[in-house]
């Protein structure tokens, strides 16, 4: 049974349904305007462009974004809700990106001007502890890192490629702390399913507007039950990240190292696989291609299991 009023987010439905109908088209222009672009760059209209992008052959690797929009001036975006920190996750953003390029590509003499590309990933984990110095003194974590080419003198060498990563743990202001809309969008984001009502600190019209989309008892039957499959989705990734995290294992598995309890486990896993292959050596009932296929490993370690036990057992 869902309990919470308002929807989460960070769930794929959540997110879909807050900024990728045309019924909420306006949630996410505010939010693009006002934590994505600068101050001279502001989005009137934008429209909606299918999200499953294609390499050019069928052999070419294909890209499905979470949402993809075009904006009157023709600047793509491409918006990504990011629930667990992935292996190469910045190498995946500049792929993404490389499919807004290619389709502005133009048949004849064309002259090879692009319009401005952003990728953005709201990311529900922490890749950073870059830090910034506040006007008191105080330290506190980068939630916005922005992105762009630059030479050797870090000065912008092409403006029309931006990557911009919120990095949402890091964003700890308190509703009282809570100044300009780029600080009310990532409190809602990161807030929304814990709350009740609407903090007074969220009183604009375009917050109004959230609240109303994201309230789940306005949802169809249907939508619910499809919102309770995202929402368990999510929870099971979140609980195999957290579990892994608390038990010192997450770091061994994604840096290809085998560490405490996991380095024992399947240093025992290997070391029960071997004295079965070696019994099924011993009965001598199966070729080495046989004891391989059902030990789902190759030949070649099986032979390499017989050469060590003939040299240490004579």
């Amino acid at each position: 049974m869902l309990i919470e009023k308002y929807i989460n987010p960070f769930t794929d439905f959540g997110f879909k349904k807050l900024f990728g109908t045309e019924l909420n088209k306006d949630l996410l222009i505010d939010f693009l305007n006002e934590v994505i672009l600068p101050e001279n760059k502001k989005i009137v209209d934008l429209t909606y462009r299918s999200n499953e992008h294609i390499g050019q052959t069928e052999a070419d690797r294909k890209a499905i974004f979470d949402l993809y929009c075009m904006s009157s001036n023709g600047e793509r975006f491409i918006v990504e809700m990011q629930k667990a920190k992935q292996n190469y996750f910045k190498d995946r953003s500049v792929f993404y990106s490389s499919f807004p390029i290619q389709e502005q590509a133009q048949t004849g003499n064309w002259n090879y001007k692009l319009a401005a590309i952003y990728t953005v990933g709201i990311l529900d984990f922490a890749f950073s502890d870059e830090e910034s110095t506040k006007t008191n003194g105080s330290k506190v974590k980068e939630v916005r890192h922005e992105v762009k080419l630059k030479n050797q003198k870090c000065e912008v060498f092409y403006d029309k490629l931006t990557f911009i990563y919120l990095e949402m743990p890091h964003f700890n202001k308190t509703e009282e702390e809570l100044e300009t809309n780029y600080d009310k969008w990532l409190y809602v984001l990161k807030h929304l399913p814990d709350l009740t009502e609407r903090p007074k600190k969220l009183r604009e019209r375009i917050f109004q507007r959230l609240f109303e989309a994201a309230e789940i008892a306005k949802f169809s039957p249907q939508e619910k039950e499809l919102y309770e499959e995202s929402l368990k989705t999510y929870r099971d990734l979140k609980n195999v990240i957290d579990t892994a995290y608390d038990e010192g294992k997450l770091e061994g598995k994604l840096e290809g190292k085998l560490e405490g309890k996991l380095e024992g486990k399947l240093e025992g896993q290997l070391e029960e696989k071997k004295a079965n292959i070696i019994k099924a050596l011993q009965r001598g009932k199966l070729s080495i291609e046989e004891i391989a296929e059902d030990f789902d490993t190759t030949a070649d370690y099986v032979r390499s299991i017989e050469r060590d036990y003939n040299r240490y057992n004579g």
